[in-house]
């Protein structure tokens, strides 16, 4: 047990520091993770043989769960609504026709058996949410004419269509007496209904429990994405699906203290992103890949200048669309994570391929990834499809707005200066709101003549402060044998550029000066420049 989890460590402790560093490169990040776990591979430094497809496909499934929640989690629909019909048509429609036009090219180009042929084209006919906006967001890349929510939404919705397609084929090939329409309305109808279901009891239940503190609200969503996955799973629909609506609903409802859910997904699925393209890395042998190179360029060549492109095509001219959003919309059909659960579904579905499917599609991905993700920022400035007045972020709904707020409450007590004193006197700042009195017992809403009175606990709201990229906070707590504990400010050591602005102490909050002695018990607040 421990060897498995060492290296889980120092893998995510030697992803974290690789991607800070390679940020300012013009390469996707996700192709150092897969990188990584092949040079651990069998064929790399450190020849750890790895080949359990079963494992594998259990911890990528688990993993795709959350990234497809937080997919659905992060569409803002208000944003996304001027382009959504075109993102519909293009995940429903759009993948039927890539994986058909894929498995024709396959068959007659390669020689391969019809069924292969559309097996292959079913399992690479999604396309992949993480890949696209790491680059996006990365880039700093905002899109115009809403193609940023438009790539959004359909990246983030066909891999469900893609799912189907491969379970379908694979039940086929192996025999299996399956009515292919009575399948595809099941998973359809039991994925939607499921979603919808578990994402309006989630919203309730968080609009009408009570949360001691946010762990309990991020605990509920977190079981509420994996009931909305194995619940239709278990029925015979479409988990992928059903979790993606559900973080649909929830994302664009009105849920307090959303923010803390975001900062908690984002950090789950970025661990399970690396986990995926380390552990795909892992399982590849790199030594077998030479075997299907040439087909899998072959392919991926032909969806990228081909299939893709006529796609998009056929469905986004009869919309109007610009040829700029239509060229984008082509280049930007990355394959990714989605592909290789489908390929592992496949693989152990025991159907016999002329080539290895995993090894062709993990190809086929690498090269997407490598070639269409390092080259989509140079192809969105030459197709003129650049917003600088835009910021990408607002396209989800984990963007920030101004009027997130905090609330600050204030005990009026011990000789408080604002004892008698009404809040029109008190000449607040503009944006320091004071929204709530409670005294004895009951909750009063202030105005301008509210005189304040010994006892009151006033509340006021103010806009949340965000570690930026010029300035962060941290809190130093002042235990007795601290080494700052007894000395004024202006005695203590601190980094350059860093100042101590608030202190804490009990239910006091000061702002210091040099003067100003530490005290055990005290908390510190520190402002420092750089990254948080």
């Amino acid at each position: 047990m421990s060897p498995p989890l060492l290296l889980m460590g120092i893998v995510i402790l030697i992803c974290i520091v690789l991607n800070r560093l390679i940020q300012r490169l013009a390469v996707p990040s996700l192709l150092i993770f897969i990188a990584l776990g092949m040079v651990f591979g069998e064929n790399g430094l450190f020849r750890i043989h790895f080949d359990d497809y079963q494992v594998a496909n259990i911890i990528c499934s688990v993993c795709l769960i959350f990234i497809m929640f937080y997919g659905g989690f992060g569409t803002n629909l208000k944003a996304a609504r001027p382009v959504l019909a075109k993102s519909v048509v293009l995940s429903t429609l759009g993948v039927m026709l890539t994986a058909g036009l894929t498995g024709l090219f396959a068959h007659l180009a390669l020689g391969l058996p019809l069924y292969e042929s559309l097996l292959i084209g079913a399992v690479i006919s999604s396309t992949d949410a993480a890949s696209v906006f790491n680059i996006l967001r990365t880039g700093h890349l905002s899109l115009k004419y809403g193609s940023a929510s438009l790539l959004e939404v359909e990246s983030g919705s066909n891999d469900p269509m893609s799912y189907m397609l491969t379970v379908i084929l694979v039940s086929v090939m192996s025999g299996a007496s399956v009515s292919v329409p009575r399948m595809l309305l099941s998973q359809v109808v039991f994925g939607v209904l499921c979603g919808v279901v578990m994402g309006k009891l989630a919203v309730l239940l968080l609009s009408r429990l009570t949360f001691s503190d946010d762990h309990g609200r991020t605990i509920l969503v977190f079981a509420v994405a994996i009931i909305a996955y194995a619940l239709p799973d278990l029925i015979g629909g479409n988990g992928y699906l059903s979790v993606y609506l559900c973080g649909i609903l929830m994302g664009n409802a009105s849920v307090s203290q959303k923010r803390y859910l975001i900062h908690f997904f984002d950090v789950v699925t970025g661990v399970c992103q690396v986990m995926i393209f380390f552990l795909l890395g892992l399982l590849v042998t790199p030594a077998e890949l030479p075997a299907v190179f040439l087909p899998a360029l072959c392919i991926m060549a032909f969806l990228t200048f081909i299939g893709r492109p006529a796609v998009v095509s056929a469905i986004l001219l009869p919309f109007r669309s610009r040829p700029g959003q239509i060229g984008i919309v082509s280049w930007a059909g990355l394959r990714g994570v989605a592909s290789i659960v489908c390929a592992i579904y496949a693989v152990l579905g025991g159907v016999t391929m002329t080539y290895n499917l995993f090894n062709l599609v993990f190809c086929i991905v690498l090269l997407s990834i490598a070639f269409q993700g390092t080259l989509l920022p140079w192809v969105s400035r030459r197709l003129n499809m650049i917003d600088p007045a835009e910021d990408v972020s607002k396209t989800f709904n984990d963007y920030q707005e101004d009027n997130d707020v905090d609330f600050i409450k204030v005990h009026i007590a011990d000789g408080h200066p604002w004892i008698g004193k009404s809040l029109a006197e008190l000449a607040l700042p503009h944006n320091l709101l004071a929204v709530m009195i409670a005294r004895d017992g009951r909750n009063l809403v202030p105005d301008g003549q509210t005189v304040l009175a010994d006892g009151d606990l006033l509340v006021f709201a103010a806009r949340a402060f965000e570690d930026r990229e010029n300035l962060s906070l941290r809190e130093v707590p002042i235990d007795k044998g601290h080494k700052w504990n007894g000395r004024s400010l202006r005695e203590i050591s601190t980094p350059q550029q860093t100042l101590v602005i608030l202190i804490q102490r009990g239910a006091h909050t000061m702002i210091p000066d040099g003067g100003t002695r530490i005290q055990t018990g005290d908390v510190l607040v520190l402002a420092q420049p750089g990254k948080p």
